[in-house]
């Protein structure tokens, strides 16, 4: 049927050459529920709640196979699109991602090269002979990689195949932080005072910092996404800035050149999404906050932004689209803001790339973003006037990363996603994800896992559901930073909207350390383990008595349990009985009842603890009595015995605690680079320098 599809097409393709994808791929696939109307109209664009709304017009040619030179979840959520739209998929990958999600999804895989990034991703030549090989007739970059880099975009025209992005003035113009700065001056786009050029070494850098005045940013003129930046406070810490920032972003970038500008203590961040086309036109589609992050990279955004009212959203919206016009801009691009307490805001940077957390935007506004790059890549004009853009409901993203939260807010984990289970059956939930079961989080890439979108007619429903999902995400096998997403979107400034770009260093000024429990909260962690631990031993029993050959080691009508829980060095007597599915039980005097279903074979568990409903994930049960229950985002282990074990416990030995005071052990996975020391030198000890590939 011609005409537009609004709501959503629901993606149910099976894998390269015929394979089909595992179960739990299929589900995250469905992004829209169709639903056919016979034409386009602007009253049309309206939100659906799991993804957006925006239809397509099947007789709107636009090209038949598109190469995604990108991996993990932006390969795969371009390639869905791709999927809505009719278009033919090519999937780039490096040896080590030869299985990936991405890999499976898309019609045609080429690999481009080793691991490492220099050699595969950001490979140009390697992708260009894909690109000739598979007859591909246009690129989407994603974000990151060669997503702003001129010179692929430039190797693109000159063979003739459409770039999906700005063109290569725009990408250098914008892509460029000092030129983008100096631009924006002029299209009276309010800046950040800092130095209009490129800083040469470190001796230089520390004489900008000292003319600027302290404290400064140091960061990448081609870089983004946290990547390359660093704060410096004093002259020691320009030098060591100026030297990891320009190594960070030769590494990520092929670009080594970086700025130095005022750094802005304590501002908002937040981003005016913008989409031009070929025609001169172009709109801003509203705000996204970003303002949570850790490391200057974000962690939780959402959209719209509870700090705006209309008419600084208004300035700001007019101000980004100012400077797209000012550079032709052509495709989705992101004018990124600092706004200080009295909402003035300070041009910070131009993304000429679709960003990270564009999954937001989509939801309030209802327009596919990847699909109107395609079809501004084409020549179409966009379809949309300002007036048609609205503000539906509100959305909430974490990103949900492979990192360890207690270190430094989340340093990088590696390791195999033994067991995976998103929470997209939830509703108004949505999971960009590029993995699955089996999948590998390696040292040679980002950390991610997926972005977690949750959406909801207002801000309260959206976080509330947000705090849902995280609960029903199984993530096992890697550590992961639940427990810090969890915490921020409950934390009371976080609801009030009381946020800036130091959120985490100030609410946790000694670090994040898990879910603090109140009384209440302690109690029902209590009875839940216990409850678990009793049905566990009624289970095992429940086997023992079908086995005769065996002796059973619990004795049969058990009718009340006497239990010694240990719970952060404190131990705690619980009494537990059961009848049926609930479990009465009584801690340190109070009493508490714990119903379920008790499916133990499930990695979700949801449980009503005197009506109070909660979704725990029991993680780990050693026979010894050590259990690991994640409860209200945070793992905690408890050590459960009966109370005969407990006494008897008492006389054994305790095991020495690992002897590591001649080790030196690395906080993070990574490749150490340079080791400063060599056999026979005196000193303080080696200093060794190490960085993620």
């Amino acid at each position: 049927m011609a005409g537009l599809w609004v709501g959503a097409a629901v993606l149910v393709g099976a894998g390269r050459r015929g394979q089909r994808l595992p179960q739990p791929l299929m589900r995250s696939l469905v992004l829209w529920t169709l639903k056919p109307v016979p034409q386009y109209s602007r009253q049309h664009l309206t939100v659906s709640r799991s993804l957006c709304s925006a239809g397509y017009d099947s007789n709107e040619k636009t090209f038949d196979k598109i190469l995604i030179a990108n991996r993990g979840e932006i390969a795969c959520r371009v390639i869905k699109t791709c999927k809505k739209m009719g278009i033919k998929t090519v999937a780039i990958h490096s040896d080590v991602d030869a299985s990936s999600v991405h890999v499976k999804m898309a019609d045609e895989a080429v690999c481009v090269g080793p691991a490492p990034t220099t050699k595969s991703y950001l490979n140009m030549d390697a992708i260009m002979e894909a690109i000739k090989k598979t007859g591909a007739q246009a690129v989407h970059p994603g974000y990151g990689f060669l997503s702003e880099n001129k010179e692929f975009a430039k190797c693109l025209a000159a063979a003739d195949v459409i770039f999906i992005g700005p063109d290569t003035h725009a990408i250098q113009a914008m892509g460029d932080k000092i030129e983008s700065k100096l631009l924006a001056k002029k299209a009276k786009v309010n800046t950040i005072p800092g130095f209009d050029g490129v800083v040469k070494d470190a001796d230089e850098a520390v004489r900008i910092a000292r003319e600027i005045g302290y404290p400064v940013m140091i960061k990448a003129s081609a870089g983004g996404g946290g990547k390359g930046m660093r704060i410096a406070w004093d002259d020691e810490e320009t030098r060591d800035g100026f030297r990891f920032s320009s190594q960070e972003a030769a590494s990520s970038f092929g670009d080594d050149r970086l700025l130095i500008e005022k750094f802005i203590d304590n501002p908002r961040h937040i981003e005016i999404q913008v989409l031009g086309d070929k025609h001169g036109n172009a709109l801003w589609l509203n705000e996204r906050e970003c303002s949570i992050q850790r490391r200057n990279q974000k962690v939780v955004e959402e959209a719209p932004s509870i700090f705006l009212d209309s008419e600084t959203r208004r300035a700001m919206g007019e101000q980004a689209v100012a400077l797209a016009k000012a550079v032709k801009y052509s495709s989705a691009g992101t004018v990124e803001f600092l706004v200080d307490s009295k909402k003035n805001f300070y041009f910070l940077e131009m993304n000429t790339r679709l960003q990270v957390e564009h999954p937001v935007t989509e939801c309030i506004t209802g327009l596919d973003l990847v699909q109107e790059m395609i079809r501004v890549a084409k020549g179409y004009p966009l379809r949309h006037k300002q007036a048609d853009i609205p503000i539906n409901g509100w959305a909430v993203e974490c990103r949900v990363y492979a990192e360890d939260p207690y270190k430094s807010f989340g340093l990088p984990s590696v390791g195999r996603l033994s067991q995976y289970q998103e929470p997209i059956h939830l509703p108004g939930v949505r999971v960009d994800s590029g993995i699955q079961p089996g999948s590998d989080i390696s040292i040679y890439y980002d950390p991610m896992i997926s972005k977690l979108v949750a959406y909801g007619s207002d801000r309260t429903e959206a976080l509330k559901r947000m705090e849902d999902a995280l609960d029903n995400y199984v993530i096992r096998g890697v550590t992961h930073n639940i427990a810090l997403l969890r915490e921020v979107i409950i934390n009371s400034r976080f609801i009030e909207g009381d946020i800036n770009t130091k959120f985490l260093s100030d609410v946790y000024p000694d670090g994040f350390k898990g879910h603090k429990l109140t009384e209440n909260e302690k109690n029902q962690l209590l009875a839940i383990a216990s409850s678990l631990f009793v049905a566990f031993q009624l289970r095992a029993q429940h086997f023992q008595e079908h086995e005769s050959s065996r002796v059973p080691i619990i004795q049969p009508q058990v009718a009340t349990w006497e239990l010694s829980i240990k719970l952060h060095d404190e131990v705690h007597t619980v009494v537990a009985s059961n009848s049926g599915p609930t479990f009465s039980v009584e801690v340190d005097g109070s009493k508490l009842n714990v119903t379920s279903t008790w499916n133990l074979a499930s990695p979700l568990l949801s449980v009503s603890v005197d009506g109070t409903q909660r979704t725990v994930q029991c993680l780990s049960r050693e026979a010894g009595g050590n259990m690991s229950i994640q409860f209200l985002g945070t793992v905690y282990k408890v050590h459960i015995l009966t109370k005969l074990a407990a006494e008897l416990n008492k006389f054994m030995l305790e095991k020495a605690a690992e002897d590591t005071s001649s080790t030196l052990r690395s906080p993070m996975p990574g490749v150490v680079v340079t080791v400063s020391v060599k056999p026979g030198d005196m000193g303080q000890g080696p200093k060794m320098i190490a960085h993620r590939p």
